[in-house]
């Protein structure tokens, strides 16, 4: 059970977990509570809106989406014996998990997470959103197989589709808001500061897994040269991708201060990013500057999950400023 767990990396299947979660209960309904409606049935007194998408319907969702990703991991692992023998030293496919073991369940999760997906889809009122699973269960299945030994195509698929774990909850959350508000509320209300919320959420998670990506090829970079791997520190030199996932790392600390200051502007909001986020960034760069072997590398993409989840978790911040009135939305 333990070498299953670590093979479709179970601490990063949580971290999905507690990002679609917190999105649904930490920005949008508390988003939701701060746009008052108006409902036709009514006696003409304003009301909050809420959430409408099911509970246990969400809950599916979620599923899908770590079922997906699960079945990502595995076949990763499968494509990446070779490399992974040089880079790591050890490797989980074809010594504690047969190939063939692996490629079964590679095939049972992506079968029951696109089966989850058209469900919820249909739930929605959208089969065809389903397939949108079918399609990521492809693609990362060709990432493994193809894309991420071709010069900076991986990095960004990964980066996509981390970015894409946020925006679900909101592209199957819309529908069912949307639909019960159209018919009930007498002016059906917009919906544009729950996209800017979800949407800031996913270009940090966009950001940060670039630059993490791009760190995990430098660390990775004696397996990649060696089986001929057109990854970014190949490619441009290691020199050179360091500059690259410093200048990222840059660009997010810059875009936060500008989000905070031109949108939020409430202390709390800066006290959490300088301290959680904006220092372990700054870190990263001391790593990326002064630190040249593989263990050192290591750390710098830890810090960068760090990073990654107390930017997640900012969501909770969120919901206590919203709470408290603490900024105009």
């Amino acid at each position: 059970m333990k070498a299953f767990l670590d093979l479709v990396r179970w601490k990063n299947l949580v971290i999905v977990i507690l990002t679609m979660t917190l999105m649904r209960y930490a920005i949008i309904a508390p988003l939701l509570d701060k746009i008052n409606v108006v409902l036709a049935s009514g006696i003409g007194l304003e009301e909050p809106m809420k959430l409408q998408m099911p509970w246990y319907d969400f809950a599916i969702l979620v599923l899908a989406t770590v079922l997906i990703t699960a079945g990502g991991y595995v076949i990763n692992d499968y494509f990446d014996i070779k490399t992974d023998l040089i880079n790591r030293g050890e490797v989980l496919v074809g010594t504690k998990i047969p190939r063939r073991k692996a490629i079964l369940w590679h095939s049972i999760l992506n079968v029951a997470g696109i089966t989850a997906g058209f469900y919820v889809s249909w739930k929605a009122g959208y089969l065809w959103l389903g397939t949108l699973f079918l399609l990521v269960s492809g693609l990362l299945y060709f990432y493994s197989a193809s894309y991420k030994r071709q010069f900076l195509i991986g990095n960004l698929i990964v980066a996509i589709l981390t970015a894409m774990v946020p925006m679900l909850v909101v592209i199957y959350e819309w529908p069912a808001i949307y639909k019960y508000y159209q018919l009930h509320a007498e002016v059906t209300p917009k919906f544009d500061l729950i996209i800017y919320w979800v949407g800031g959420f996913a270009l940090f998670a966009f950001l940060t897994t670039l630059t993490r990506e791009i760190i995990k090829d430098i660390e990775d970079f004696e397996g990649d040269m060696a089986y001929g791997r057109n990854t970014v520190p190949v490619i441009i030199g290691v020199n050179s991708a360091r500059i690259v996932a410093i200048s990222l790392v840059l660009i997010t600390a810059l875009l936060l201060y500008l989000v905070w200051y031109f949108f939020i502007n409430d202390w709390i909001t800066f006290i959490y990013l300088t301290i959680f986020v904006v220092f372990p960034l700054i870190f990263v760069i001391y790593k990326l500057t002064r630190d040249t072997d593989k263990r050192q590398m290591h750390g710098a993409s830890n810090l960068m999950k760090i990073v990654m989840l107390t930017g997640i978790l900012y969501s909770v911040i969120v919901k206590i400023i919203l709470s408290l009135n603490l900024f105009n939305q």
